[in-house]
């Protein structure tokens, strides 16, 4: 979480910016800023984010604020000027105060940032980063290649929660960076925000637990991290070019869009999974915008890759600056016709079928299910399916026979249209994907198999 500091301007009254998390592209906070009359005065990050390139360096260019991170952050891993907050240290925006706290668990450096809106007051709130989240807490084994185990990192969460948030009141607040469906947890609520007392009668992690149940508790199930996780967590330590979100993308020719792939480039066609099954380039990976864009081209694709765009017209900005939230910088351009004046001879259909068919074929065909390891736990899968999480299939196509025809599902749609299309881009014959998902398997109608726990 970055949270921008706001202090007062033509005499607004001093704000600080809720939750959340500051991306890239900081235009908005600039325009809420503006509108408000305050100005940004400092970019405080909860930690070193792995799931996304913060817009620290962004908004410091843009308005001359300082960053800082908590004071056990590593000096020597930035490149970049920060300044250290330490422990129970307090910024004043005029009758608001911000208390930060050293809540080390899943990165070393990570804080918490306690919301106080009148002087000597109870916390109004506390915005948790990644340390707590609705219903979970932060994953503690992201570091394993930075020399910290899970389990360390675990038992230090453990007492971050237990002996740092736990002690807050029980009507505060919480606000964290994440809600369902990032890859930083694995069991985060679709609500955004709740309060310390809601988490202590309903978050599993903050049951009451010795440590060594709550390592074992909060390390088991935790989803493959997406391939970009190491890259990002990298990039966010370097002073890196800013980003100008504004910048045109460049529009390409067909036979450019060919230059581009025959030099190594790849398609990512961000329509929406039944547009891209009528009708798409050949060798095109479908990732719809209308989804969690950036974070699923990460899941497939290495950041060193480079990529052209074809999808809706208009759309190509907005494609760009989502994967620039992950880093991912080379985009060379899009496909300035868009796939439908392609000639017919290019474009290729992708197969989606309906649970009632699968039902027949199912014996016959090589069936993926590239739901999360929690989801399967959870409702089960289709009987005799290989289990391999969209972020392990490109490290685990070896599994998979080629030249079997094969049905992906996950659990709605999205995913599966992702993954099959990847196994077709990658030499795969006849590669279908589930309508509906794994929820139109389990109707009640078909066997569902529960898979044995480790």
């Amino acid at each position: 979480m970055s949270v921008p500091g706001l202090l007062p301007h033509r005499g607004h009254r001093h704000r600080a910016r809720r939750g959340g998390r500051s991306q890239r592209d900081i235009a908005q906070y600039l325009r809420d800023a503006e509108s408000e009359g305050l100005r940004i005065e400092r970019v405080l990050e909860t930690h070193v984010h792995a799931d996304f390139l913060s817009g620290h360096l962004e908004l410091a260019a843009a308005t001359g604020a300082p960053i800082s991170y908590g004071a056990a952050i590593d000096h020597g891993a930035v490149e970049f000027p920060i300044e250290p907050l330490a422990d129970e240290q307090v910024l004043s925006l005029g009758a608001v105060t911000l208390q930060i706290l050293h809540t080390p668990g899943h990165t070393p450096e990570s804080i918490c940032i306690v919301v106080h809106d009148t002087p000597g007051g109870s916390p109004w709130g506390v915005l948790t980063g990644d340390t707590l989240f609705i219903g979970d807490v932060g994953r503690p084994d992201l570091l394993g290649g930075a020399g910290w185990s899970a389990e360390e990192l675990a038992r230090a969460l453990y007492r971050s929660t237990r002996d740092r948030l736990l002690t807050l009141p029980d009507d505060t607040r919480v606000y964290p960076a994440h809600g369902a469906g990032s890859a930083c947890g694995k069991n985060l609520s679709t609500e955004t925000s709740s309060t310390i007392g809601e988490q202590r009668r309903h978050n599993y992690a903050l049951a009451p637990m010795d440590e060594t149940t709550f390592v074992a508790a909060v390390t088991e199930g935790q989803t493959a991290a997406p391939m970009y996780f190491e890259f990002a967590s990298h990039r966010n330590r370097e002073a890196r070019p800013v980003l100008d979100e504004t910048a045109p993308v460049p529009a390409l020719s067909l036979d450019e869009v060919d230059a581009a792939v025959t030099a190594g480039a790849l398609l990512r066609d961000t329509r929406d999974p039944q547009d891209f099954a009528s009708g798409h380039l050949a060798g095109s990976v479908n990732v719809g915008l209308g989804g969690r864009f950036a974070e699923m081209v990460g899941q497939v694709v290495t950041a060193d890759t480079d990529i052209v765009l074809v999808g809706e017209s208009g759309t190509a900005a907005e494609a760009r600056n989502r994967l620039a939230r992950i880093g991912f910088d080379r985009v060379l351009g899009h496909l300035a016709s868009g796939p439908g004046a392609a000639p017919p001879e290019r474009l290729r259909t992708a197969g989606r079928i309906a649970a009632t068919r699968l039902t027949e074929l199912v014996e016959q065909v090589q069936v993926v299910d590239v739901r999360g390891p929690g989801e399967v736990a959870t409702s089960g899968m289709v009987p005799d399916a290989a289990a391999i999480p969209l972020p392990a299939l490109v490290s685990r196509l070896a599994e998979l026979d080629p030249d079997a025809p094969t049905v992906v599902y996950c659990a709605g749609g999205y995913r599966s249209s992702i993954a099959a299309s990847l196994l077709r881009a990658r030499g795969f014959g006849r590669v279908d994907d589930l309508l509906g998902g794994f929820g139109a398997w389990a109707d009640g109608s078909r066997p569902v198999e529960r898979p044995v726990p480790a």
